[in-house]
């Protein structure tokens, strides 16, 4: 059927070219959005709007017709004795679901409230040479909607909504930061070693420098080099690329929005974040409530602040405090009964072990928004440590229905102690902790040239989207999600 099809609209095409029809003009000029056209009067006159056609009910002489676009959508009506036999026979000749139009026209309201516009005149915009499927939505039809995101875009409108509010939440997270006076700046994507984060990262081959390189898993690093350079407030909208296991709430290429400010101390940065959330949630949604797993949640009421220590102590009975030992502490997990999954849970670093225990009985009962503090050392190669409790950090993490929306801390300035951490990490790494960090020698010779006191931070925009909307799957928030074809 659908062969059959595609001859048929191919044979349309072919008969407009052979009388002198154009098919694909150069352009159309329009006047008013589609959204916009709804809004208008009846009796407004001169209405130029332009759209795919979603659909055609065809009566003796006259059709509807509805054309959308991510703006919206509007029907029209196409009556002979208004726009005469040879385009009103032209439009029923050749014209497909699928195909674009062109109009001008009238503004009146149908017998059944609906607003449409009557045509005056229209122009044929373009051939669709397939047609659009039929039956769209459903568990079978996911993985078709990521590979063809185009045509997901076309026929679900909560997908429509979701990517267009994506593009609002960008715009106004940059206008945030830009009105606190922040600049925005750019850093590598290839860089020589992984650093800025706790994450496995993809490699390439640069053949004219004959020299392998990584694909960057955060920005960081660089960030502070522009700030001992003497940025003081900075941003990035930086593309990542971690090589981690696929999961609803993980993208191996994602957006990270990552700043820093000279200084100031983490608690300045959890204030500049909360204010962030709430501007954020006025600009796009104009509300700072959100409905979450059937609750709603008030973001502009007063936020818990959790330690890391108490949140694990809450949930398992086990002080992490008393373990300094990974190993005595992966026998008190066991005791406790407590299945945590890993490929390689003996190589992992105290750390990453606590970050795994916490990720497994505390993180997904987290659903109103939430500050966790005190996150241990050995998980924060690049914080600075408190100065009342050396085996801590001043770091906090925003999460929200159990997912880790932003990270943030007060930054290691101090090369020597920073030296000390990465070689830790780079003793891990060869023990086989694939997501601890490497050596930077040029990061550390940079900060041996002096950084000031600054606090960052970094979130990453599908996974803030997925949590304002409510999405099941992260991938439901990007474009054009990595997929296997």
């Amino acid at each position: 059927m659908g062969n059959d099809q595609i001859i048929r609209r191919r044979e349309k095409l072919d008969a407009m070219k052979s009388i002198g029809l154009i098919v694909y003009p150069e352009g159309f000029s329009v006047n008013c959005d589609l959204n916009e056209a709804g809004l208008l009067k009846d009796g407004t006159v001169g209405v130029r709007v332009s759209g795919r056609i979603m659909s055609i009910r065809n009566f003796s002489k006259l059709c509807f017709i509805t054309i959308s676009n991510i703006e919206g959508s509007l029907q029209l009506l196409l009556k002979k004795d208004e726009v005469g036999e040879l385009l009103y026979n032209q439009f029923c000749d050749f014209f497909d679901i699928g195909d674009f139009i062109g109009v001008e026209g009238q503004m009146y309201t149908t017998k059944t409230g609906e607003k449409t516009l009557r045509i005056i005149s229209y122009v044929f915009l373009g051939k669709a040479l397939r047609p659009l499927p039929e039956k769209w939505h459903g568990l079978s039809d996911i993985e078709s909607r990521y590979c063809q995101r185009y045509l997901d875009l076309i026929m679900t409108k909560e997908t429509q909504n979701r990517l267009a509010t994506r593009s609002k939440l960008v715009r106004s997270i940059r206008r945030f930061f830009e009105d606190h006076q922040f600049i925005e700046v750019e850093t590598p994507v290839l860089q020589q070693t992984s650093s800025g984060a706790m994450a496995k990262p993809f490699k390439t081959y640069h053949n004219s420098l004959g020299t392998e390189f990584n694909l960057r898993i955060a920005p960081e690093t660089y960030l502070k080099r522009l700030i001992i350079g003497g940025f003081t407030k900075i941003f990035e909208f930086a593309k990542c690329f971690r090589n981690e296991g696929i999961s609803p709430q993980h993208l191996q290429e994602f957006t990270m929005v990552e700043g820093y400010a000279a200084y100031w101390s983490y608690k300045d940065t959890m204030k500049l974040m909360r204010d962030m959330m709430l501007y954020v949630l006025e600009e796009v949604f104009h509300t700072t409530e959100i409905d979450i797993q059937g609750q709603t949640i008030d973001f502009s009421l007063e936020w818990e602040i959790v330690s890391f220590r108490d949140l694990i102590f809450k949930k398992t009975g086990i002080d992490i405090d008393l373990f300094p030992e990974v190993n005595d502490l992966l026998q008190e997990t066991k005791k406790k009964k407590i299945e945590l999954e890993h490929r390689s849970i003996e190589s992992l670093g105290r750390g990453n072990f606590i970050d795994l225990l916490y990720k497994k009985v505390c993180r997904p009962y987290m659903i109103k928004p939430t500050f966790l503090v005190q996150h241990p050392i050995d998980l924060s190669p690049l914080a600075r440590a408190n100065d009342q409790n050396t085996a801590m950090t001043d770091r906090f993490q925003l999460v929200i229905n159990g997912s880790e929306i932003i990270n943030a801390y007060s930054e290691l300035v101090d090369p020597l102690e920073q030296r000390q951490r990465l070689e830790k990490q780079a003793l891990l790494k060869n023990n086989g902790d694939v997501e601890a960090m490497e050596m930077d020698e040029d990061y550390l010779t940079a900060m041996e040239y002096g950084m000031p006191l600054i606090s960052g931070w970094g979130f990453g925009i599908e996974r803030l989207l997925m949590v304002l909307t409510d999405s099941e799957n992260i991938k439901d928030c990007v474009f054009f999600p990595l997929t296997k074809k």
